[in-house]
């Protein structure tokens, strides 16, 4: 039996709707964020020392990082459903977005998250109008540029396929749907971009993502 540890409103949920899609048989074991540092409990330590999520165990096995997850349960689980044959012309293109979701766009989007957060924490009076302007400095000429050339390329992509990878649906486009939600809420992703709000709305009409959220329980994305 595939054991998924999921944290409440991570990465992991994508593991969940992967699963559902590939019909695979799986047990949750739940996992809740400490409600001051959201962070993970130290429970998900002794499951990997890293003490993160998503992280499954497969009889002996135990497997953490998403990309590894995802290429692990369509390859050995999923007996290559879900992904287009190494000799196709849209192989190239899924493997390039399956690792463009973490190697790529989750990189200024945590980088926005802390910022934010720093600049939002308590300090001392006169540190604070220095504080906030290495935060806006850094925001304005590096994180928030970086973040329109990625959601502007995704938007072109998207413009030439119905799919990251492709017309037909992939896990590529299971990975992807991590950041893309967090971008809604991080970055005002929306309307001004229509290829990539159709994306969203497609993928969460998808039967198996919603019941997905059923097993996976409540997903706000505060992260």
């Amino acid at each position: 039996m595939i054991i998924v540890h999921h944290l409440n409103n991570s990465r992991s949920q994508r593991v969940l709707w992967l699963l559902e899609e590939l019909g695979l048989e799986y047990e949750v074991k739940r996992y809740e964020r400490d409600p001051n540092t959201m962070l993970a409990p130290p429970d998900l330590r002794k499951v990997h020392a890293l003490g993160k999520s998503p992280v499954i165990t497969d009889e002996a096995l135990t497997l953490a990082e998403s990309g590894a997850i995802v290429e692990y349960l369509v390859t050995r689980r999923g007996g290559g459903r879900l992904a287009p044959a190494v000799d196709s012309p849209e192989w190239p293109r899924y493997l390039y977005w399956l690792h463009y979701a973490e190697g790529s766009v989750m990189a200024p989007l945590l980088m926005k998250l802390v910022f934010d957060r720093i600049e939002k924490s308590p300090m001392p009076f006169f540190v604070r109008p220095i504080a906030r302007g290495i935060v806006g400095k850094v925001r304005s000429s590096f994180i928030e540029p970086r973040l329109k050339d990625h959601l502007d390329f995704m938007e072109g992509e998207l413009a030439k396929s119905l799919w990251f990878a492709g017309d037909e649906f992939t896990a590529a486009d299971i990975q992807m749907s991590f950041p893309l939600e967090v971008a809604v809420i991080r970055t005002g992703l929306n309307a001004s971009r229509p290829k990539l709000m159709a994306f969203l709305a497609r993928i969460h009409a998808r039967p198996a993502y919603r019941r997905a959220l059923e097993r996976g329980g409540k997903y706000d994305l505060v992260f």
